[in-house]
């Protein structure tokens, strides 16, 4: 054990004392990596660390807004064509409803955690109480490096949609630097601008921003129920069982049920954009009543406007003829030009509102974050007057309107978010170990045990299902899988009692439906494509490498600083988390 003496000053305060740290490093991640904060420190001590509070301000409606417009972006303009025209057919509408089930499953995990411990951290903040530091760190690193480079690209995307509906080219307003390598040298004036002005909104208000993305939304869902009305009207019922080509597959389910789930795994990205709004908990009035109602409300409801986009489009165009980039612009080309520029004009809409919710998100993450000292604490301000963490926002814009002025990233052009899938599944496995393992009461093993078979058993049924030819042998292994997963469940429920149960609000069947969640995400992870787990693997082993040369130390330093400046009150923190039934042994 280090001794106070030779850690009483910062690792950073001189070279020789960075050196020194280094030289502890493995002492250093054995005591932080697994260290477990509380839900009172992470209210209390750790939430003071900004400073000023964020206000309170938001109600449900506002949440289910700001859920609405983070998750009915661009996705389901492009998603659709590809999901029917290669996988679904019509069945699409049922490949949607399975997909917002599986939303729902992740978002009901995200919001007993919200509930239970209403900070501006989301999925950092749950991990961080439950699996300590590093896997805190590395799921939040990974959450704001694709927040940061999807929203650059999606502001990219959002001045071609919108240079489609004015009929303008978007050569127009991007131009050649042939001094840099290609690939970043088409800049993108538009884009940034943009970012920039998002940045200052979000900056002055989260009321305000909230405002506008009510408007932008109510705008955004006028022109879906017009996309709607338009096809229903224009369509014809013959095309959900008729494709255009007698040779192709016929029927509402031409590709069997196998396809109806490849479908869902495809579309199910259109869902991505709810877990921002667990990050608004600390601004939320009432997080009992309104955190359980904005989360799950905004799922529903974007589940039945999909539902019925894609039943619009599929009465529209026989499912074989359907275009799979644009398929919603192709389907009215060659009926009305000018229905085809209102949809330009609404999909304009979407990206803008989640791209605004995306990066609300993202501030907020790094400002927990920053909390933890695992960044610097800079990112935790929260200014005095905004009620806003300024510092946050205002880099973190900076930086996405930087990449955005020159980069076209098309690696995430697919709208892969393999980052945030893996969160989804960590924050299910979350749920489930908080409720059957408290520390200093309870043994993890047996909860771990579950978790890791229940895993590999998800793991291996995907496998199967992505790789082995179609045959007599792969029902058989797949079947074998399910009996193998249901087992071990029920050994486990019937086994292992809860330790706790939550106060306010709690996701209903447990274990039921968590396991259920951590199976769907395992699946939908296996049908991304290799280049997204390289970019993956690529980040997460740069975050690592970040939290061993720095975050480590720092969070190291900051204990030590805590320990010594909290003695008069640290037995009055240790009789509240006594309260919790949390381990006062665990210090921030």
């Amino acid at each position: 054990m280090e001794t106070h003496s030779s850690s009483s000053s910062s690792s950073f305060s001189t070279l020789q004392s960075y050196l020194q740290a280094l030289a502890q490093t493995p002492r250093r991640l054995a005591r932080r990596a697994p260290s477990v904060s509380s839900s009172y420190e992470e209210l209390s001590r750790v939430k003071a660390r900004s400073g000023s509070d964020m206000q309170r301000t938001l109600r449900w409606f506002d949440l289910v807004g700001l859920g609405i417009g983070g998750m009915v972006g661009a996705g389901v303009f492009v998603t659709t064509g590809r999901a029917s025209r290669l996988h679904a057919g019509p069945a699409i509408v049922v490949s949607y409803a399975i997909a917002g089930l599986c939303a729902l499953l992740s978002a009901f995990c995200y919001t007993e955690f919200a509930v239970h411990m209403p900070v501006a951290g989301g999925a950092f903040s749950y991990l961080r109480i439950t699996f300590g530091e590093f896997a805190a760190f590395l799921a939040g690193a990974n959450l704001i490096t694709e927040y940061v480079m999807s929203n650059a690209v999606v502001s990219r995307g959002l001045t071609s949609y919108m240079g489609a509906a004015m009929g303008i080219s978007t050569t127009k307003w991007r131009f050649i630097l042939p001094l840099l390598p290609s690939g970043f040298n088409e800049i993108d004036l538009v884009a940034p601008a943009i970012v920039l002005i998002l940045t200052l909104i979000i900056c002055y208000s989260t009321r305000e921003s909230s405002v506008v993305n009510m408007i932008l939304t109510t705008l955004h869902i006028l022109f879906i129920a017009f996309v709607i009305l338009m096809g229903l009207w224009k369509g014809d019922w013959n095309n959900f069982t008729h494709p255009g080509n007698p040779q192709h597959p016929s029927g509402f389910f031409p590709y069997g049920a196998s396809g109806v789930f490849s479908g869902a795994a495809t579309v199910y990205l259109s869902y991505i954009g709810y877990d921002a709004v667990s990050t608004m908990a600390e601004e939320v009035r009432d997080p009992v009543k309104d955190i359980p109602i904005g989360v799950s409300g905004s799922v529903i409801i974007v589940t039945i406007l999909y539902c019925l986009m894609a039943a619009s489009m599929s009465m529209l165009l026989p499912y074989d003829m359907i275009d799979v980039e644009a398929p919603f612009s192709a389907a009215f080309s060659g009926r009305s030009k000018w229905v085809a520029r209102v949809i330009g004009v609404g999909a304009s809409f979407g990206i803008l509102t989640s791209l605004l919710v995306a990066m609300l998100g993202q501030a907020r993450y790094m400002c927990v974050i920053g909390r933890s000292n695992v960044v610097p604490a800079w990112f935790a301000r929260v200014h005095p007057k905004t009620s806003t963490p300024v510092n946050a926002s205002a880099f973190l814009g900076i930086f996405t309107a930087a990449i955005a002025l020159f980069t076209d990233l098309n690696i995430l052009l697919n709208l892969v978010s393999i980052g945030t899938l893996f969160v989804f599944y960590m924050v299910s496995n979350a749920v489930i170990y908080r409720r059957y393992v408290m520390v200093g009461t309870t043994k993890p093993w047996p909860t771990l045990s579950f978790l890791c078979l229940f895993s590999l058993t998800s793991t291996i049924f995907t496998l199967v299902w992505q790789f082995t030819p179609p045959g007599k042998p792969k029902p058989f292994l797949l079947g074998a899988c399910v009996v193998i997963a249901i087992s071990i469940l029920q050994v486990f429920h019937c086994m292992v009692p809860q330790a706790r149960k939550p106060a306010f609000w709690g996701v209903p069947f447990m274990p039921w439906l968590p396991s259920i969640s951590i199976f769907l995400n395992v699946f939908l992870l296996g049908s991304l494509d290799g280049p997204s787990y390289v970019r993956f693997g690529f980040f997460s082993a740069l975050a690592v490498l970040v939290y061993v040369l720095y975050s480590v130390h720092a969070s190291f330093d900051a204990e030590i600083e805590g320990s010594l400046g909290q003695k008069n009150v640290e037995i009055v923190e240790e009789s509240k988390q006594s309260e919790e039934e949390e381990d006062p042994s665990q210090k921030v």
